[in-house]
This record gives structure tokens, C-alpha cells and sequence, in this order.
């Protein structure tokens, strides 16, 4: 057993000197148990602080709107769920959050929403793109994810102030996205695709990402998710464990998924590994990881991830962005978040960037 250990951790050593990973070495990674794996959440950690810093980029988080026309298989928001209360934030609910951002210096805000396509949607949140430059005085960077729009509306969103955008693969393999996504005229793995190059040559600072335990998901995928992020030269990832929600089909697998704790370590392996693989990249510490474990946040950041997006919406409809239960902080003020991040980043030899947009190097380098 012993010897077992010796060869493994030098074959650890031998595929971290490499200055490219092929799959089998991130298949390699990807199955370290918790001893070996120190040694990979290590220089993961050593990465980042050489290419990037120990600062914590914020997005302050804006839940717009919970109506969404999708019907994925595993989302707590999806069309046909009627155990939902469906609301749109009005432009004064909106504009307030924005005045909490300026005020607890965030220099970037992320505006999330259910899908829509509609003319009304897309004019309205145009609106509110160009009115929060002008009130911030262009001082707040914005990150759109709103799913999938046509380039015209994508184009339109990037003129009018917007500069990021987040959309999230959820699953680079074909065949499993079609396991956690309906295949009809509404989920279509090439409109996902072609929606990420459009935002590409836009110019957006494109950001995608899958979950981490789904039902059907292998080491195999996992592996080729981090190499498609590669290949698409994405600026920035967001990805997190997978939580199973009681209103949705994906509910019924929710036996054969990873414990919390296995879920948690793969996601924390994906985000290290991930940062040897690009290590300039903006990676966000998911919400979701402090769901599944009250530290989750603080050990993503300590393995590669340099993102967090505290929550401005109002708390009277946190509860209602339902995308998966029992989310963490939906019942902390803004405030309270602000300061409680403060505390918990400082006690793993974090600081958190204020009053900066906090752009991708790998971005600002290649454009």
C-alpha cells in the first residue's frame, strides 16, 4: 500500500511540471484522492497568485427576474414548474440595488434572469444597462446571464454598456446535455454553442461552465469540459456542484449522484485543475459551494477560483430564484454579506478588490 502512495504522488509531481496537460493526465487529477490531492490544490493556489494576485473579484449579484420560457430538466425555475411565484424586479427595485453596489464600492454587478427573447425583455434590460452606466458614471462593470439571445440582441446589450457575459454549457458532451436538457425547438446543444462564439466575436468577455455530480456525468466528461473551456478560450468560468431540486425531472436520479461531500471535492478538483490549465482565467467560487458545505466558498478561492458574487437583490424574492433549494445567504442583507466576506476572505490571506471591475488578465492579454 505503501508503495502504491509513493509511485502515485511522484506520478502527481511528474504531470505538475508538465506545461500542458493531455486528457489522460487531467483523468489522472481528476481521481487524486484527498491526500494526493493537496499536493494538486497547491499549486493550483501557487498558480493563481503567480499569474493573477490574492485579490477577490466581486460581481454583486442582481436576480432580475425569475420567468424564464426554458424547461431544463434540473432547474427550480423551469417553465412548467407551477410551485413558483414569478416576478420581475420594477426599475426602482433595480436602481436600488445598484445604489447598495456604489455604496459598499463593487465595481462590477452581475445581471442574472430567467430567459426570455421578447422585444419588451430585451428593450428593458438595454435600458437599464446604459441607465446604470450613467448613474455609476461608467464606474460598474457589467456581466450579463440571460441565456441564450440572437447576436443582434447580444450586439445591442454590448453597445449599451455591458461587457461580460455568462453562459453556462452546464454540459460540454452532447449526449449528457441532452440528458439534463430537453431536445426539442426550445434546448439545442449548437444554439448554446453558436450563442458562445456570437458573444465571442462580439467581444464580450464570454464566461461558461458546467455542474459538477449530475446524474450521468463521468470522469470522461468532466475532462473533456475542461478542455472544451480551453479550446473555446473563454475568459471565465463558473461551475459548481450539482444540487438536485424536489420541482424537477432530475429529481428522480437523485440516488445515483455523488454525496454532497464527493460533489464538493470534484468540484474543487475541476476548479484547480482548470487553473493549471489556464492560469489567467477569472473563476468564480460558486454560491452553490457554500450550499453544500458552510466553508465551500473560502476552499474554492484557496484552490484557484478569484470571483464571488454577493447578492444585492432584495431579499423578499431571494427564495423565489429558486434554481436549486436551500441556497445559502438568501436571508443576509447586502451589508451583511459585504462584511461577512470581508472577514472570511481575510482569514484565508485574501483581499477583496473594490471599486474595480475586475477584468480577466487572460482577456485583457489576448484582445
Amino acid at each position: 500500500m505503501h508503495s502504491k502512495i509513493v509511485d502515485m504522488s511522484g506520478q502527481i509531481d511528474e504531470i505538475l511540471l508538465k506545461k500542458e496537460f493531455d486528457k489522460q493526465d487531467i483523468i489522472f487529477l481528476l481521481q487524486t484522492n484527498k491526500q494526493e490531492a493537496k499536493k494538486l490544490f497547491k499549486a493550483a493556489l501557487e498558480t493563481k497568485l503567480k499569474y493573477t494576485d490574492n485579490k477577490v473579484r466581486l460581481r454583486g449579484l442582481i436576480e432580475y427576474s425569475n420567468i424564464c420560457r426554458k424547461r431544463c430538466l434540473y432547474c427550480g425555475l423551469r417553465n412548467s414548474t407551477i410551485k413558483v411565484d414569478r416576478y420581475t424586479l420594477t426599475d426602482e427595485e433595480y436602481f436600488s440595488c445598484i445604489e447598495q453596489a456604489i455604496k459598499l464600492n463593487y465595481g462590477s454587478i452581475a445581471l442574472q434572469s430567467g430567459e426570455r427573447q421578447n422585444e419588451e425583455f430585451i428593450n428593458k434590460i438595454e435600458y437599464l444597462i446604459k441607465k446604470t452606466k450613467e448613474i455609476s458614471n461608467n464606474s460598474i462593470g457589467i456581466t450579463l446571464s440571460l441565456g441564450e439571445q440572437t447576436k443582434e440582441t447580444y450586439k445591442r446589450w454590448f453597445l449599451a454598456g455591458a461587457h461580460r457575459y455568462l453562459l453556462r454549457i452546464e454540459a460540454s458532451d452532447e449526449d449528457l446535455y441532452y440528458k439534463i436538457h430537453q431536445n426539442d425547438e426550445l434546448h439545442s446543444y449548437k444554439t448554446r454553442i453558436d450563442c458562445l462564439q456570437n458573444l465571442t466575436e462580439i467581444g464580450y468577455q464570454v464566461g461558461t461552465g458546467v455542474m459538477i455530480g449530475l446524474p450521468f456525468q463521468t470522469i470522461d466528461n468532466l475532462a473533456n469540459d475542461i478542455l472544451f473551456f480551453k479550446r473555446m478560450q473563454v475568459a471565465m468560468i463558473g461551475m459548481g456542484p450539482y444540487i438536485p431540486h424536489p420541482s424537477t425531472p432530475l429529481w428522480q436520479y437523485r440516488d445515483t449522484i455523488p454525496t454532497k461531500e464527493e460533489r464538493m471535492f470534484m468540484t474543487l478538483k475541476m476548479i484547480a485543475i482548470t487553473r493549471l490549465v489556464m492560469p489567467q482565467i477569472n473563476m468564480v467560487s460558486a454560491t452553490a459551494n457554500q450550499t453544500i458545505d458552510p466553508l465551500g466558498r473560502e476552499k474554492a478561492i484557496q484552490v484557484g477560483a478569484n470571483v464571488i458574487m454577493p447578492n444585492l437583490s432584495p431579499t423578499e424574492f431571494r427564495t423565489d430564484y429558486d434554481i436549486y433549494p436551500d441556497k445559502a445567504c438568501v436571508q443576509d442583507t447586502a451589508e451583511q454579506c459585504a462584511s461577512c466576506l470581508e472577514i472570511r476572505m481575510r482569514s484565508i490571506n485574501h483581499t477583496i478588490l473594490y471599486n474595480d471591475w475586475g477584468d480577466s488578465l487572460y482577456f485583457k492579454k489576448h484582445h
